[in-house]
């Protein structure tokens, strides 16, 4: 719950940040973390944070703070517990972020966009990497709105949380507490209006492909469950960080399958749009379960997305 608060509202900073050169503030009364439970497998419960805090500096930091201490469940005793048990009596987590002002920095006022961020939440003292998609609206010159897109679900072992809840259910002799959580925000930022001047828009960055790195990050997420573009983070399937250009099966340290491991192939522009076409066509006997990108445009954004991500 408390990560997938960060991630939309790291989104939302992101848009006004990006839209003037200023510093933005989280309107707290207007915000609001929202997350559901079911106990005893049909008892549904809505409970949210009431306080949180953060900015998006001139030059695109971005921190942002949530009070684990105003965690709300409507009941006394229990937020207690959430508190001293789950959370541990750490007063708040962090996320930062680095981000890009140059994309969103014409949104005009009543327009809309969905946006995407990569940042660092540190919760109970564990640095988590995040990533999502929110839709932000910008209401006024001086406000801006984030939801998030979809829904999100967030588990109770991935938030570090999960020996916590444990002990919440004994206490309260439940016989079972949902581990999966359903995540929704709310998140208004405010300025004071003193508007320094606009910043000019940033020439799109070349690549050596000629297609959407954008959209390619989008397609990318066909592939995320079993590849990362991050160098040295193998997951089901190798890093794809500077595949272009290298020879088939050299990533060390991943266990490839004989039939990769002897393939005699560089990955360049035609091999890899063959690849992932067909991949069992052009590879027989190759273990990558993925059936392949139909669209040839899909193919040509994500080889810019994948040369873009490694640079």
């Amino acid at each position: 719950m408390v990560k997938t608060l960060f991630r939309t509202s790291a989104m939302l900073l992101l848009l006004s940040g990006s839209a003037l050169a200023q510093t933005w503030s989280v309107d707290s009364d207007s915000s609001r973390l929202s997350y559901g439970t079911i106990k005893k497998n049909s008892v549904g419960e809505v409970n949210s944070f009431e306080k949180l805090s953060g900015s998006v500096s001139e030059d695109g930091k971005l921190q942002l703070t949530i009070d684990l201490g105003s965690v709300e469940t409507n009941i006394d005793i229990r937020n207690e517990r959430m508190r001293q048990i789950v959370f541990q009596s750490i007063g708040s987590a962090d996320l930062t972020a680095q981000l890009d002002t140059a994309e969103l920095n014409q949104l005009a006022v009543g327009a809309t966009t969905v946006v995407d961020l990569e940042a660092t939440l540190n919760l109970l003292g564990t640095e988590i990497p995040v990533e999502t998609e929110v839709f932000v609206a910008r209401i006024s010159d001086s406000k801006v709105l984030a939801t998030t897109n979809d829904m999100v679900f967030l588990g109770t072992e991935e938030a570090g949380v999960n020996a916590g809840v444990d002990q919440l259910k004994t206490l309260a002799k439940l016989n079972g507490i949902t581990r999966t959580v359903p995540v929704t925000l709310r998140l208004v930022l405010t300025t004071d209006g003193n508007q320094a001047a606009a910043e000019p828009v940033a020439a799109p960055v070349q690549v050596a492909f000629a297609g959407d790195v954008k959209a390619g990050k989008k397609v990318f997420k066909k592939c995320k469950a079993c590849h990362s573009v991050k160098e040295g983070q193998n997951k089901v399937g190798p890093s794809l960080h500077g595949v272009i250009g290298r020879q088939a099966a050299a990533v060390e340290g991943f266990k490839y399958s004989k039939v990769m491991a002897s393939a005699d192939v560089t990955w360049d522009t035609e091999s890899l749009t063959e690849f992932l076409a067909k991949p069992k066509k052009f590879l027989p006997k190759n273990r990558m379960a993925f059936a392949g990108l139909k669209k040839p445009a899909d193919i040509e954004n994500l080889l810019a997305y994948l040369d873009s991500a490694s640079k």
